[in-house]
């Protein structure tokens, strides 16, 4: 089991910046993939980005891509969602995620945190 926590997310103005972070708890030795993916009102889930347990090959959606970066922190299970230049239409309730398992990959999800950017 990984359990997962978010914090960072609030309330910016567009074309602000903001810095999500996420810790993982449990078994996080058996953690392969961290990641971000975000659900607006009405719209389904999406990929923000995702990132393998190493640092390495980070993957962003389309929508976010030049203006969000994901990284691992100094902390070995800690994860980082910089986001710039938002836009009111990257107003969504972010959800941290994991990938995790040996022979068999599970995914867990933390409870979300709350971006909204104001025009």
């Amino acid at each position: 089991q990984v359990q997962l926590v978010e914090s960072g997310g609030g309330l910016v103005q567009a074309g602000g910046s903001l810095r999500l972070s996420c810790s993982a708890s449990g078994s996080t030795l058996r953690i392969n993939v961290l990641g971000w993916y975000r659900q607006a009102p009405g719209k389904q889930r999406e990929l923000v980005a995702t990132i393998l347990s190493s640092g390495r090959f980070p993957n962003y959606g389309d929508s976010v891509k030049g203006r969000f970066t994901i990284s691992r922190g100094g902390a070995e299970n800690t994860v980082y969602l910089q986001m710039n230049s938002l836009k009111p239409e990257d107003t969504a309730v972010y959800y941290c995620y994991a990938e995790a398992g040996l022979r068999t990959n599970y995914n867990y999800w933390g409870q979300g945190t709350q971006v909204t950017v104001s025009s």
